[in-house]
């Protein structure tokens, strides 16, 4: 009758022991030498210089006991040699369980601790040296499983060939392979407590495969060489609230496509975008999310691979190429951060390790069943470094100028699109996410201390207060936050007939009344040109020309209101048609004038914005903005002085395709006014009916105003005007 054997080896054997490397790998063992390795796959195991070891019978385990001679001349990281029992072929390798630990008990302490910033360079796989030995070391964060494997192409997939070394209460698993190369393919294996098998993508994981593959992919250093060490400099020093920036949206499976379709690289985006929206005069862009995704109808708003840019555009150091030739060229880069909810996908974060670990297993405060997503626990410190360290990472290793931070809304409050009935309360009975209120001011905190000049953008629909306040004032700490108010009131009312727009003055002037409370981007973003909302072009009543013309005025009307300004990629181009995430834009309409007439305004609208201080030095204080006249409600009429630096832009828009002319408006001085922008200009596309380039005001005082002048207004138009 075979010998029982022994509890330790059985669980090996079975592959639910949480400390191999307290079996395998070299151990004295009644005053000898003994080396033991779990093999598989292998039909015999040669200890390399030594000689064969045996098989424990009925198991995969091979032993070999050493006299004092070999264990002398052992080598620290002893080689084994193997032969497959699949087919035969010979294979060596340095043993894993020859490593001591990995992970230092402080880097360990401080993720615990949520506090440690650079946890992504120590969890997930990085090539390193070890004693001399070239690998991969695998680490990874999966509290109370059985067993925790690395699997790949290097071990048949096999989650018994690399069990990991548990470090204790930290939660994480540790093994270094040796041998292994960049580009090899992995995911992670768990035995979970309730004794189920899982298999996981690296949530630390820089590089995936494309989809519908899902597997991680090992990187190597980054050799790419950064050529923006100026930018950076200038940037630590740049007063962004007094600047010009004006932000071109972009989806970057979509904005062009390749020769023969398909999607563009970093390295093909960088060559065809930059010469664009520099001719646009755009200070920045800001792409969707380009962290690995599943889904492609998602636009990267479901992330599965947190730490991977999406293996659609190429290598990690192709998206640093990108953004070191956007740096060169003075474009600044944002990228689109989800930080609120992830999906469900069984191979990525969800339920990763049989429970609820990065999310809550409550539901009620767990999910969103409206988009059938999860919700991060952000009170699990782990969870939260998690974060905190995803969004370091941009900054740090990829050198981007900030993050516009998705669905915060969803993130502050817990009764987010629920019903009564489906969330539970805070601690104090309220609905504020006390948690995810502290991870926010912390993540802000600690992007502007480390990345000074970096940008945080909330996207934050509702009035939650100081949204863009710094911590000490007991705001949230955002650079800036989007003003969804705005926007909705302005599409709103230019969507509306001009016969009905006298009925609803207020929705363009009520923004007035809080646009100082907080650092406002207007945002015409992409969520305004999907589900049925029409492109902007198509949002606009009556004729083709009324269209075109009511356009060029919600442009005029945005660069001229106090705020920074958004657009998103095809507004630009006058698209007819709602954005299509799988297809390019609509390029050919730029042959059309009427369509480069768009085109053409956005240009001078940004040459106007950057180069006049009155219209970007005081976006968001009171002193840059003043009413001429906001009361003309019967002929929709709005006039406005922009100031900053001693100089002044005054903003007259006509909302009715009547032509007013010879309309007083009051002026601060005398003099002539250089008609500096007209939105109905022939160039545009326009009817070209203006002021002849110019507009004398004189002493006549009118509405409270020492000065005058007689304007004509073309018909659905604005002018901007400039004293000389």
């Amino acid at each position: 009758m075979p010998a029982k054997l022994p509890y330790p080896l059985a669980m090996l054997q079975r592959g639910e022991s949480h400390d191999p490397f307290g079996l395998l790998g070299r151990h004295q063992d009644g005053g000898q030498t003994l080396v033991r390795a779990f093999m598989p796959s292998a039909e015999e195991v040669e200890l390399d210089g030594v000689g064969p070891m045996e098989r424990v019978p009925n198991t995969d385990i091979f032993e070999i006991r050493l006299t004092s001679q070999q264990a002398a001349t052992l080598p620290v990281h002893h080689r084994l040699n193997w032969v497959e029992k699949a087919d035969g072929q010979r294979c060596s390798v340095i043993s894993p369980y020859s490593f001591d630990l990995l992970l230092a008990d402080l880097d360990l302490h401080l993720f615990n601790e949520g506090r440690h910033h650079h946890i992504y360079r120590l969890l997930g796989a990085h090539h390193i040296e070890i004693d001399g030995i070239s690998g991969c070391r695998f680490a990874v964060w999966a509290p109370a499983v059985r067993r925790a494997s690395v699997v790949g192409d290097f071990n048949g997939w096999n989650g018994l060939r690399h069990p990991m070394r548990s470090r204790g209460a930290s939660g994480v698993w540790e093994l270094f392979i040796p041998g292994l190369s960049p580009g090899d393919l992995y995911k992670f294996e768990f035995i979970s407590h309730a004794g189920h098998r899982l298999l996981k993508a690296d949530p630390y994981g820089q590089a995936m495969t494309l989809r519908p593959d899902t597997a991680s992919r090992a990187v190597g250093a980054s050799t790419f060489e950064w050529q923006d060490g100026e930018w950076l400099a200038q940037r630590a020093h740049w007063r962004w609230a007094n600047e010009p920036l004006s932000i071109y949206e972009v989806h970057p499976g979509s904005w062009r496509h390749a020769t023969g379709g398909g999607f563009l690289n970093f390295r093909e985006l960088a060559d065809q975008l930059i010469p664009y929206v520099t001719d646009l005069g755009y200070t920045h862009i800001e792409l969707l999310p380009v962290m690995e995704h599943p889904l492609d109808e998602s636009w990267g708003y479901q992330v599965s691979g947190y730490f991977a840019p999406s293996a659609r555009f190429g290598s990690p150091d192709d998206l640093r190429y990108l953004i070191d030739r956007c740096h060169a060229a003075g474009i600044g880069v944002i990228l689109d951060w989800v930080p609120g909810h992830f999906p469900k996908d069984d191979f990525a974060l969800a339920r990763f390790t049989g429970d609820a670990v990065y999310e809550h297993a409550d539901p009620r405060i767990g999910e969103h069943r409206e988009w059938g997503t999860l919700i991060f626990n952000y009170g699990r410190r782990e969870v939260g470094n998690f974060l905190l360290a995803n969004a370091v990472y941009w900054l740090e290793e990829f050198h981007v100028d900030g993050l516009r931070v998705d669905a915060v809304a969803s993130m502050l409050y817990l009764d987010y699109s629920r019903n009564d009935g489906e969330w539970l309360p805070n601690q104090y009975g309220g609905r504020e996410n006390i948690e995810a209120i502290e991870f926010l001011r912390h993540v802000n905190a600690v992007l502007h201390a480390r990345f000074p000049g970096a940008l945080t953008i909330a996207e934050e629909s509702t009035a939650w207060p100081m949204v863009s306040r710094p911590n000490w004032m007991g705001g949230l700490g955002f650079s800036m936050k989007w003003n969804m108010g705005w926007m909705n009131d302005t599409l709103s009312y230019i969507e509306l007939d001009p016969v009905h727009r006298r009925y609803h003055h207020d929705k363009l002037t009520f923004s007035q009344m809080y646009a100082y409370t907080e650092n406002f981007v207007l945002p015409l973003s992409h969520d305004e040109v999907v589900h049925m909302k029409h492109s902007l072009l198509d949002k606009m009543p009556n004729d083709a020309w009324q269209k075109f013309a009511n356009l060029r005025l919600l442009f005029a009307w945005q660069y001229a209101h106090p705020g920074k300004k958004l657009l998103f990629m095809g507004g630009e181009l006058a698209q007819w048609h709602e954005w299509r995430q799988s297809e390019a834009l609509d390029w050919p309409l730029l042959q059309q004038d009427s369509h480069r007439g768009i085109h053409d305004l956005v240009c001078d609208l940004n040459r106007l914005y950057r180069s006049q201080p009155a219209l970007h030095r005081h976006d968001f204080d009171q002193q840059g903005f003043e009413w001429i006249d906001c009361h003309d409600s019967d002929r929709s009429i709005l006039s406005l002085i922009r100031h900053g630096d001693g100089q002044s832009v005054v903003c007259l828009f006509n909302f009715t395709p009547v032509p007013r002319e010879g309309y007083r408006i009051g002026l601060p001085a005398a003099g002539s006014y250089r008609e500096i922008l007209n939105t109905d200009a022939a160039v545009y596309g326009g009817s070209n009916l203006g002021n002849a380039g110019m507009v004398a005001a004189t002493a006549d005082p009118w509405r409270d105003r020492p000065c005058s002048a007689l304007v004509d207004l073309p018909p659905l138009g604005a002018v901007f005007l400039q004293r000389e």
